[in-house]
């Protein structure tokens, strides 16, 4: 499994929504995106210009049902 890049939190809304998750609220710092197909939901850290930490990048990208080579891609 590669590594993803260093990547902050507006390139993964980008993503999220390239792939039909819409905007549903934000409390704090943390916006929730949802995909009325399938009803799944993501959270997102929007924590400025820092970039995500691995652990949390991986787990998003497992929340919008992705692999990380498609994630890349869609970058």
């Amino acid at each position: 499994m590669p590594k993803p890049p260093p990547i902050r939190a507006r390139e993964v809304v980008r993503v999220a929504e390239s792939i039909g998750f819409v905007f549903d609220r934000q409390k704090g710092s943390h916006a929730v995106y949802y995909r009325v197909s399938d009803g799944r939901r993501v959270v997102v850290p929007m924590h400025g210009t820092k970039d995500l930490k691995l652990g949390t990048l991986r787990g998003i990208i497992a929340d919008l049902g992705m692999t990380i080579d498609d994630f890349i891609a869609r970058l």
